[in-house]
């Protein structure tokens, strides 16, 4: 049984973000504090809409109990219960700023690679 272009691309595009859920997360706490809720919805709004929450709060409880990022409980402004905020200590600024630099040394090779020449039909093969 194969697989449909659609869900190949999707896994790809998971496996990938894997790898870097933790920097977006980051960049996004670096803008200012956010809520979990607020973290599915930034991540959707910038394209990347195959994060669950089930993804997003374990992730952020690892990077919190490794000092990246710390939190504090603030009144909703609805007026139901307070929200978790998290924001970024200095090793998460820190942490961001290498996982910036080393996204840039990846991905450019890697855009450079997948965009170089056109794709060969095979004919030229002996």
């Amino acid at each position: 049984m194969t697989m449909e272009p659609t869900a190949t691309a999707d896994q790809r595009r998971s496996q990938l973000l894997r790898g870097v859920l933790d920097l977006c997360l980051l960049s996004l706490i670096a803008e200012r504090p956010r809520y979990g809720f607020e973290f599915a919805q930034a991540l959707a709004e910038g394209g990347l809409d195959l994060v669950s929450d089930g993804s997003i709060y374990p992730l952020l409880a690892r990077m919190e109990r490794a000092g990246l990022i710390s939190s504090y409980r603030a009144p909703s402004p609805s007026g139901g219960a307070p929200r978790k905020y998290y924001r970024p200590t200095e090793a998460g600024r820190a942490e961001l700023t290498a996982g910036r630099a080393g996204w840039q040394s990846f991905a450019g090779p890697v855009d450079r690679i997948l965009s170089a020449g056109t794709p060969s039909t095979g004919e030229d093969t002996p």
